[in-house]
């Protein structure tokens, strides 16, 4: 094997995780190799798009320090590429008063002494100017602590850093093994090209159960979900009430169905809402179907908006996949057994983890240097949490 094909680092899967550890490992002078299976910036996973919420809001407590550093993560590496990837907004959170999710998210708000304020219906039409109804026994809680990312730009921003700082990055390169030696691992591809490494990274996202798998014949409970973004249209004369850079937050809501959205800024006269939620599928067979819930979501529409945004059908409609965790919660651990700290993983991310990649990245690369992180206690994220059963 020759020296060209030996790294400190190999990452597989060129996704927003795969691409901010490569930029972090890179930063740290490791010779650091990225391996994507299909395009870069393909549309088939979990990072692509124009829009993704950032928020401080959380109901479980050990978020908060993670989405706190991200902030000031996604500033640095924007200030260091030379274009914006991070857009500023308020943050609403809204549902029942008395419903657990909320009240969870208030509490955390206290607990880390979040600056919020917490608004009853009125209070909410009189801050947002009219533009968002809510029901009678529903409350809004709002955080300066919101915003839009920009997924597509966001991910090429930590490839060109990642390349700028010395890593080798390599599209359209299936893994399909991994295997152990005595001074790390040998990554085999379908094209027959070999690569060696110290260590390894695993950042593929709904293709995690295949790889690990056929490596380890373990499988962790993470299920590939399909599922999609919808923009609608505001009604000619209210476009510019919606424009980021106003007064209009980026949301999410709380009930029966959990609907999420931004202000507008990829498509000028539309606005994101969608469900968080969609049907378990096989990433390589994707059957490109139908959104959840679109009737729940169109009379969420109808009554939030008071009817100056068109609840009728959504004029674009995009799909992307979930990696869903029984839990929601992460999973970032080393893959053990054979492969000891040789196999690093940063899988199952659930639908809510972009927002989090600087700093997953940054703690990726730190479980490949150091063995450990202190950006957050890991047994949150440890794949000890479920009962598996080896496949061998």
């Amino acid at each position: 094997m020759d020296q060209d094909s030996q790294f400190d680092v190999i990452i597989i899967g060129a996704g927003v995780m795969g691409s901010s550890t490569a930029y972090q490992a890179a930063k740290r002078g490791l010779k650091t190799l990225l391996l994507e299976q299909f395009d870069f910036l393909h549309h088939r996973g979990s990072s692509h798009g124009e829009s993704r919420t950032i928020r401080t809001t959380y109901l479980q407590p050990h978020y908060y320090p993670l989405v706190i550093q991200s902030f000031k993560l996604w500033k640095e590496a924007q200030a260091q590429v030379g274009y914006e990837v991070y857009f500023k907004a308020q943050h609403l959170d809204m549902g029942q008063f008395n419903d657990p999710t909320l009240r969870a998210v208030i509490e955390n708000c206290h607990k880390h002494n979040i600056p919020h304020q917490l608004l009853n219906d009125q209070q909410v039409a009189e801050k947002f100017a009219g533009k968002i109804n809510l029901p009678e026994n529903w409350v809004g809680l709002t955080t300066e602590h919101g915003g839009i990312l920009k997924p597509t730009k966001a991910v090429a921003m930590f490839q060109t850093l990642a390349y700028k700082n010395g890593a080798v990055l390599k599209d359209n390169t299936k893994v399909t093994d991994i295997k152990n030696d005595n001074a790390g691992v040998v990554v085999l591809t379908a094209s027959g090209e070999t690569f060696r490494g110290k260590k390894c990274v695993v950042t593929v996202g709904a293709w995690a159960n295949k790889l690990l798998k056929r490596i380890s014949g373990v499988e962790i409970p993470i299920q590939p979900i399909e599922t999609h973004v919808c923009y609608w249209r505001i009604k000619q004369g209210h476009e510019g009430k919606f424009v980021i850079g106003g007064d209009f937050p980026t949301f999410a809501s709380f009930g029966k169905v959990y609907v999420y959205g931004t202000p507008t800024l990829e498509f000028p006269g539309l606005i994101k809402v969608a469900v968080h939620g969609g049907r378990v599928c096989d990433p390589d067979k994707r059957p490109w179907g139908s959104v959840v819930m679109m009737n729940e979501l169109k009379e969420w529409i109808e009554g939030r908006f008071g009817g100056i945004v068109d609840s009728s059908e959504p004029v674009v409609k995009q799909s992307c996949m979930y990696s869903m965790t029984p839990d929601e919660d992460f999973v970032i651990d080393f893959l053990g057994g054979e492969f000891g700290k040789n196999v690093v993983l940063g899988i199952g991310f659930s639908g809510h983890g972009f927002k989090m990649a600087p700093v997953i990245g940054k703690i990726l690369s730190e479980l490949v240097v150091d063995g450990e992180t202190n950006e957050v206690d890991l047994k949150h994220f440890r794949i000890g949490r479920f009962q598996m059963a080896s496949k061998i």
